[in-house]
């Protein structure tokens, strides 16, 4: 068998040279490469395989619609796997939210978020309001629109000069944060700056303000102070303002709750785009969800002017719907908040043996640490030692998959995301951390970094 290395050379391109080994079967938390090797996936691929790979309750589902039909286009079908998921999404909501347009991924789904808001702004004589204020750091897609609203300037720098790019607040970092002022003062202070923005940008211009409740790759599951969201939620309502919330990641149950959201009951939000676990990886598949009141006035003014050729796929419809069953049917909402609480320690306890961890973070089964030069002033790892990149590859020589990006508008802090399947146990936990220890030892040794016993 050749080494990944020996194959030649591939027609396909992404982000880079890089090649891989060939996958050749995934079954719970592991996949498998041509030569047997078994990688545990440390980061649910994307932070999208919720429910585990090949779960055989889920592949029966897909070949019983693949048995009817694989596709109808929604101009030309109702079909039954888009009527029930979208009435078993509209359960998971919050009151009022019981509209949803169906898409392929998370970029589409922030898209289509951001096109219905304006779209409701036109239909009920706000047309001055098309401005969607987001954060720093923060990402909500490749997509352009979707690029427009991601703080990240290592990605949207190339192509700002093609982008109309949206106002930004920094995040709620209040773990870099050196004052003394309570974790509560501070989320009420971080969320006042979106007011000062409103004022700044003038209100009658602004539509809408969009944030993941807990961060993803772009801040590696930062979990905003209590008193944030609910804060955010009453400077919308003073402003007009509609709130979206982005639970590409968060959603589907890997925070410990179904929305990353309802771990703040009081700040509900006008839209939500869904994608990631919500399919978990067997199918393409996302929703935008609205509350009703949004969308009658957009259908009244003479329908939404959006569309995507695979929106509303029955057989992505279908995985979707056995995905959500299994989540039911294992509980796994549960387990991640409790499975998360158990990996979040042992994440915790490694702190004591490496001074370069500054932060672990996250809820549920959404967690992260952060490596830095310095606990106390949290000054990040010289960029030149390439931390987030060299620590994956430690753990992917043991067969363990992390996920890493770079904290701090994605050029310096080396931040990694640990999000397994909800379905880990208790030995597949600490196999993860015998793996990720070995990892870290051997990046502290080539990095020259102190570590303890």
């Amino acid at each position: 068998m050749k080494t990944h290395s020996e194959r030649p050379e591939s027609n396909l391109f992404y982000q880079s040279r890089q090649r891989r080994p060939m996958l050749d079967r995934a079954e719970g938390i592991y996949l498998y490469d041509r030569d047997g090797n078994a990688y545990l996936d440390g980061s649910s691929g994307a932070m999208v395989s919720n429910i585990g790979h090949s779960n055989p309750n889920v592949l029966a589902a897909m070949k019983r619609q693949m048995d009817k039909a694989t596709f109808g286009y929604r101009l030309h079908f109702e079909n039954e796997p888009a009527e029930l998921l979208a009435t078993k999404t509209a359960s998971y909501m919050p009151d009022g939210m019981d509209r949803v347009f169906f898409v392929s991924g998370g970029s589409e789904a922030v898209e289509s978020c951001i096109k219905l808001a304006r779209q409701y702004a036109l239909a009920t004589g706000q047309e001055k309001r098309w401005k969607v204020i987001s954060r720093t750091p923060s990402y909500h897609g490749a997509t352009m629109g979707a690029l427009a609203l991601t703080g990240m300037n290592s990605m949207t720098d190339p192509f700002e000069p093609m982008l109309r790019m949206m106002p930004k607040i920094p995040a709620p970092t209040c773990y870099l944060d050196r004052d003394n002022l309570t974790l509560e003062q501070r989320g009420t202070r971080y969320a006042d700056i979106l007011e000062d923005r409103i004022e700044q940008e003038g209100p009658e211009s602004v539509l809408a303000f969009i944030v993941e409740p807990i961060g993803g790759a772009s801040t590696g599951a930062l979990v905003p102070p209590d008193t944030y969201l609910p804060r955010i939620r009453e400077i919308c309502d003073k402003y007009g303002i509609l709130l979206i919330y982005d639970e590409v990641m968060t959603g589907a149950g890997r925070t410990g709750k179904f929305l990353g959201g309802d771990h703040w009951p009081t700040a509900r939000p006008d839209i939500m785009a869904l994608s990631k676990g919500f399919a978990a990886g067997y199918a393409p598949l996302g929703a935008m969800v609205a509350h009703r009141r949004l969308v009658e006035p957009v259908l009244d003014s003479g329908g939404f002017v959006h569309g995507y050729t695979y929106a509303g796929n029955p057989l992505a419809c279908a995985a979707g719907l056995a995905v959500l069953a299994e989540v039911e049917r294992q509980d796994l909402v549960s387990r991640a908040e409790v499975m998360g609480a158990k990996l979040k320690a042992e994440l915790t306890g490694l702190m004591d043996r490496y001074p370069f961890i500054g932060d672990v973070r996250g809820r549920g089964m959404l967690l992260a640490f952060e490596l830095v030069a310095d606990r106390e002033t949290m000054e990040p790892l010289p960029k030149e030692m390439n931390a987030f990149t060299e620590l994956v590859e430690e753990a992917y020589r043991r067969k363990l998959i992390i996920y890493a990006r770079r904290t701090r508008g994605g050029v310096i802090g080396d931040h990694f995301l640990v999000c397994p399947p909800l379905i880990i146990d208790q030995d597949q936990v600490g196999e993860l951390m015998e793996k990720l220890t070995g990892a870290l030892d051997a990046f502290a040794d080539k990095a020259g970094l102190e570590r303890n016993p």
